[in-house]
């Protein structure tokens, strides 16, 4: 009975961190999902293509991720002074980050990776990191991805 109450308090002194995994459906979070208007040609704006969930890490990692109206993460974009957990947010397009990584020299700059399944940029230093990840046959139609932050 004490294991269980002592358990029970870690849980529940724990922070709780949500994230959204990358063709998964978007966390759990406390700020109201915000639409992005995209601008039609004629200057008006149209219906939202994908709504953006923010929510910080207790590092203080700021987490994006951008879902389809159907509700999949098609990209997360992350800034802080830590790396995010890198796993939790790719899930099982972590193995194209550990494979890129690999074909990388250490220590010689940003990691660009672009294959088929998964693009990702992350680049930072001690302190101060940032990143954008997302999946190219997720991203929706005239979403230009070089301008999700």
């Amino acid at each position: 009975m004490k294991t269980i109450r002592i358990v029970a308090t870690l849980v529940l002194l724990s922070p709780i961190v949500c994230y959204a995994t990358l063709g998964a459906a978007p966390s759990a979070d406390t700020h109201t999902p915000q639409p992005a208007l995209r601008a039609a040609s004629s200057g008006a704006t149209s219906a939202a293509p994908y709504t953006i969930h923010e929510s910080q890490s207790a590092e203080g990692v700021t987490i994006r991720e951008y879902a389809t109206s159907s509700n999949i993460v098609f990209a997360l974009t992350w800034q802080g002074p830590t790396q995010p957990d890198m796993q939790a947010l790719l899930g099982s397009y972590f193995p194209n980050l550990v494979a890129a990584g690999q074909r990388v020299a250490r220590g010689t700059g940003p990691l660009i990776a672009r294959d088929g399944e998964l693009q990702i940029e992350s680049f930072g230093h001690q302190g101060v990191f940032a990143g954008r990840a997302y999946v190219p046959r997720l991203v929706p139609a005239d979403v230009k991805v070089e301008a999700l932050q």
